[in-house]
């Protein structure tokens, strides 16, 4: 019986995706990698060549960096995409005080977006 032709998924953008993430935080590719344990040259495979990444090194890396899969996999991305989850996640640990001045900020830049439209 012949093989099933399946097109591959390119992981490109997902691997970009999770170095541009890493690098923001300031985090090593040998931190990561001692944490995750796997090696950084695996590490490096995925972020610059799209290397395909084993589901659970997959789910892993989303999940430490908030990343939005369905940005990723499908057409027309249902949910919150990969900034607006590192935003809550960087909500989640700030104080009341910053919440408040983060509240009126973004309340500023809506007006300021109505007025322009």
């Amino acid at each position: 019986m012949a093989k099933r032709p399946v097109p591959q998924y390119d992981f490109k953008a997902f691997g970009a995706a999770i170095k541009a993430a890493r690098t923001g935080r300031k985090e090593s590719r040998k931190k990561v990698c001692d944490e995750m344990y796997i090696s950084p040259r695996y590490l490096a495979n995925i972020e610059n060549k799209g290397q395909h990444p084993s589901l659970q090194i997959f789910f892993e890396l989303m999940l430490r960096y908030n990343i939005s899969v369905d940005q990723f996999l499908l057409k027309q991305p249902a949910g919150k995409n990969t900034q607006r989850r590192q935003l809550d996640a960087l909500l989640d640990d700030m104080s009341d005080t910053g919440i408040r001045i983060v509240t009126a900020t973004a309340r500023e830049i809506a007006e300021v977006e109505c007025e322009g439209e």
